[in-house]
């Protein structure tokens, strides 16, 4: 069956307050983030489980949680993508990429640094957003279920640099 794309435009906000220090960005949400109105909402993302281990509190769960969850960690989110073609939640499917306007939190958010969840928001922000911003990105390992490779542990070992930075 061939799979075929859509044009899909991000539908809810950034996350973030005069308080977020670190910014993790995305790619674009997946078809369960969309149904779900809310950054990482497949239930095999692993993105809630890793933050909530290394700020050891407890993982949230509904989206009021996770918005408290982030801005009392001072982290923001949002993604690279403001609207693309896409097939189903397949990053290496997007094109026709219109970036999201970073600038809109780095003018507001004292960022001291920016984290790509995966190859491909990293990939992306390149592309689009740095010859814009100028402002480095690290890249860290996708914690989407497609990313079978990073276990857990694994995961949790890589993304410790995020703890550094909130210190």
């Amino acid at each position: 069956m061939a799979q075929t794309y859509q044009h899909v435009t991000h539908t809810f906000e950034p996350v973030f307050d005069e308080e977020s220090r670190i910014l993790i960005l995305g790619t674009f949400p997946s078809v369960k983030s969309r149904e779900n109105h809310f950054y990482y909402g497949h239930p095999q993302n692993r993105f809630w489980k890793v933050l909530s281990n290394l700020c050891a509190e407890p993982t949230p769960v509904s989206i009021e949680e996770k918005k408290v969850f982030l801005l009392g960690n001072h982290i923001a989110i949002w993604d690279v993508i403001a609207e693309c073609d896409i097939v189903g939640s397949s990053d290496s499917s997007i094109k026709n990429a219109v970036p999201c306007d970073l600038g809109r939190i780095l003018s507001q958010a004292p960022i001291k640094q920016i984290f790509a969840n995966g190859g491909k928001a990293y990939e992306l922000y390149q592309k689009y957003s740095y010859p814009v911003l100028k402002r480095e990105i690290t890249k860290l390992p996708s914690t989407s279920p497609a990313n079978a490779a990073f276990q857990m542990d694994r995961l949790l070992k890589e993304w410790k640099i995020i703890k550094k930075a909130l210190q």
